[in-house]
């Protein structure tokens, strides 16, 4: 079982990502970011709820704060799975390239390192679709953390995206790999523009 580099302090967790250690890596962070975009914009529902202003809209925020509550543990879990899920891959780069099973071996651990940056890029899109409704509806003091969580979230995506992509390119199998990136890809066309209008409606607010 990886490491759980989220039971470090944040300072260890920067300085263990800058070193030459090969976890947790690009995937962790995006995770760790996700997380941290995801929590901004539930504290806008936290600082909502129970405001007298905002009674009407009460209910769908608390229900939303439950589901983002899920989602931060969720984009937490990622950074050990992450870190986990890179295991067999660099084990496979080991194999001597005179072994008749490397390519197998290979291809396989290819596909396994796909499946958290895949799962990192749901939970992110998820997120920005939470983040929307508490940039439209939640506290107008605590806006700009919408926006914040917005911009993190998209960052998150993207950079959970190139981490499906670097191992998608070495695929020799290319339906499942072309099945990836459109999938990525269509991820990256929705929510990376939902989070850019979270971000503009968020702005127009102080100008």
């Amino acid at each position: 079982m990886a490491v759980d580099f989220t039971q470090n302090s944040c300072r260890e967790f920067v300085e263990v990502l800058a070193s030459n250690a090969p976890v947790p890596g690009g995937g962790g962070a995006a995770a760790l970011v996700g997380a941290i975009g995801t929590a901004l914009g539930n504290m806008v529902g936290s600082l909502t709820v129970g405001k007298k202003k905002y009674a009407d809209v009460e209910a769908e925020i608390i229900a939303l704060k439950a589901k983002c509550d899920g989602l931060q543990k969720d984009l937490l879990d990622q950074v050990p799975a992450d870190a986990e899920g890179f295991e067999p891959l660099a084990k496979a780069y080991g194999i001597p390239k005179d072994d008749p099973n490397r390519d197998k071996v290979l291809e396989e651990a290819t596909i396994v390192a796909c499946k958290v940056p895949m799962k990192i890029m749901e939970l992110c899109c998820e997120a920005i679709e939470a983040i929307a409704v508490f940039a439209a509806k939640g506290s107008r003091l605590a806006v700009s953390d919408a926006g914040c969580g917005a911009v993190c979230c998209k960052a998150a995506l993207q950079s959970a995206s190139l981490n499906v992509f670097i191992n998608t390119k070495s695929l020799k199998n290319r339906e499942v790999a072309e099945e990836m990136n459109a999938k990525a890809n269509g991820m990256l066309d929705k929510y990376c523009a939902m989070a850019d209008e979270i971000f503009a409606g968020v702005r127009a607010n102080f100008f």
